[in-house]
């Protein structure tokens, strides 16, 4: 039987293998208690020797469970709960943990992207025997709560356990040595007085270490060809030397 759909009967919808506990006879029940119980969002109503299948619960097979909330007791009165029943309860033997029926959902999709896929899943329950219904002092019975398994915390993962490591330090990156300017000399001239001395050429000359016309003017013949081998200059061609002797007076 499919759960929530009314009153459990005994040994409805069980696999054939699955081993049946207690008598099967057929009792009439009519004017015996009974009680409503809620798990898993859902309502049963039951008497004591049903066996009903629930969503899974948190047990083993042979343990007794406690259901706590009572919506409502039955037999030669009846007790409706505001919306549960203080201290009543409904004890069961869990019998084992079976798969429901396949349930096909079958998915289509029209628009843009025409598709259509059938999924399946099989229900996990847990089949139970009712052994006592509790009108009171259910506090106090001692015995394990029913509790379904989507409500227990879940649990922690060898990660998330493992101790947080420290971040090692990002290195710094080496900021790039500032190149070492000339040392200029006490009386740095303006070489674009020069013929053919530009800004750029200039800079060249400044960077080479060459600042004034007196350095110009006491030049070689050796040292004219190094430096238009270095910075592709054509002093000697212009006459950079007699022109800073001329400048330098």
């Amino acid at each position: 039987m499919t759960p929530g759909n009314g009153r459990a009967v005994p040994g409805a919808a069980l696999p054939l293998n699955f081993p049946m506990r207690g008598p099967t006879d057929a009792v009439d029940k009519e004017n015996e208690m009974f009680a409503v119980l809620k798990t898993g969002g859902k309502q049963y109503r039951v008497q004591s020797g049903d066996v009903l299948r629930v969503e899974k619960l948190a047990a083993e097979e042979g343990e007794t469970v406690q259901f706590n909330d009572i919506m409502m007791l039955g037999g030669d009165e009846t007790t409706l709960g505001v919306p549960m029943i203080a201290g009543a309860a409904v004890q069961a033997e869990v019998l084992g943990q079976i798969k429901g029926e396949k349930v096909l959902h079958f998915v289509k999709r029209r628009r843009k992207h025409s598709s259509k896929r059938t999924k399946g899943h099989r229900q996990q329950l847990t089949v139970l025997r009712v052994t006592d219904i509790l009108a009171s002092g259910a506090d106090g019975s001692g015995v394990k709560a029913a509790v379904g398994t989507g409500s227990l915390p879940r649990a922690k993962s060898a990660d998330a356990e493992a101790p947080a490591t420290k971040a090692k330090p990002a290195k710094a990156k080496a900021e790039p040595k500032a190149k070492a300017e000339p040392k200029a000399d006490a009386a740095q001239d303006d070489l674009k007085q020069l013929s053919g001395v530009g800004p750029a050429l200039e800079k060249k000359l400044h960077a080479a270490g060459v600042t004034s016309y007196a350095q110009i003017a006491g030049w070689t013949a050796a040292d004219l060809e190094a430096l238009d081998a270095s910075i592709s200059a054509k002093a000697e061609k212009e006459g950079w030397v007699a022109q800073a002797k001329d400048l330098a007076k």
